[in-house]
């Protein structure tokens, strides 16, 4: 495995079997997997299930959905200093995009997110939630 330092990816691309969930999760459920990917990627400013909605339209319908999740690879890679590797980004996702989805799934986990929380619980999690402040407390009684 690869530091999460260095602009290597932490699990190959044909490394789907090395997390079974995850494997599973993109094979059977592609929609979900990518919606979740898009919400920790747009740093929750799109939530999964707006974005697994899109995706899961663009399949069925035109069946461009590679064009759609290989957008949020790149957004992946500039976040995190990532190579552009093996090939570019829309080939990846074109040729094989249920291994993309599922290292790029694994890469996030290696990365700290739960990915079954979303963006703003992970953010509460790690700690870099909305700032607490103390309770207001009424002074009491005054003239």
């Amino acid at each position: 495995m690869s530091s999460l330092n260095s602009d290597s990816w932490t699990t190959g691309l044909c490394g789907c079997f090395d997390d079974a969930g995850s494997c599973c999760l993109t094979f059977f459920c592609p929609c979900v997997a990518f919606g979740r990917i898009a919400e920790i990627a747009d740093q929750g400013a799109t939530s999964c299930c707006v974005s697994g909605t899109l995706y899961l339209a663009l399949a069925t319908l035109i069946g461009l959905s590679p064009l759609y999740s290989c957008c949020y690879r790149s957004r992946l890679r500039a976040q995190y200093g990532l190579k552009e590797k093996p090939c570019p980004d829309c080939c990846v996702h074109w040729f094989c995009e249920p291994c993309a989805l599922c290292q790029e799934y694994r890469e996030l986990q290696h990365r700290g997110f739960d990915m079954s929380i979303g963006w703003h619980a992970n953010m509460v999690r790690m700690g870099k939630g909305a700032p607490t402040v103390a309770p207001h407390i009424n002074p009491g009684m005054t003239r």
